[in-house]
């Protein structure tokens, strides 16, 4: 399918080589050919957002590799593609560089309004050079829609309860904070907010 001139709105039932172009941007579903660029991508943006550039959470050395490697090396970026239950798409840049993502499935938050078959924005991360683009607006509209689309009713999602900037902007979405949990890197723990929608 030819990439869209422009930002607009996907439709419900979009098929998986759906593709937007934003600004210089282009928002497309991610395939097992991406697993190796997207792993990267992945732990690139976790440092950026939580160890010394960002918010300096100052996790264990042991804690954050057995975190990174559990949750983003290749084998776990391709087992999470292969899983017909989620859907990733990522943001790719006139070079053809991976620079934003978004991850969405099934709501693994331990939450009792939590219904079978209730959808969950997992992961939402950017470059940091990449945030103000409205890459990451169209990253979660990507999710919102395939949301709708396969598992309707309310959206729900977690983020880090010291993250005001992601906060604020889910709260702008209309997603309302309904509980809290602690969330696992190695031994650590962090304290999530759980929001829905």
């Amino acid at each position: 399918m030819p990439a869209l001139a422009s930002l607009v709105p996907l439709t419900i039932n979009y098929p998986a080589d759906h593709r937007i172009e934003s600004a210089s941007m282009l928002i497309r579903v991610a395939t097992l050919s991406d697993a190796v660029p997207l792993a990267e991508l992945k732990r690139d943006t976790f440092r950026e957002t939580f160890l010394q550039d960002g918010f300096d959470l100052g996790y264990p050395p042991d804690d954050l590799a057995a975190y990174e490697a559990h949750t983003y090396s290749v084998e776990a970026v391709t087992a999470q593609l292969a899983d017909p239950q989620y859907r990733t798409w990522v943001a790719e840049s006139d070079d053809g560089g991976l620079v934003g993502y978004a991850h969405a499935g099934p709501c693994k938050l331990p939450h009792p309004e939590v219904a079978d078959g209730s959808g969950e924005i997992h992961q939402i991360y950017l470059r940091r050079s990449t945030q103000g683009t409205g890459a990451g607006r169209a990253l979660f509209d990507s999710a919102l829609d395939y949301l709708a689309a396969e598992r309707p009713g309310p959206v729900w999602l977690g983020v880090w309860s010291g993250n005001a900037k992601a906060i604020a902007f889910y709260e702008k979405a209309g997603f309302r904070q309904v509980g809290t949990y602690d969330f696992k890197v190695g031994d650590s723990t962090d304290l999530e907010f759980i929001y829905r929608r």
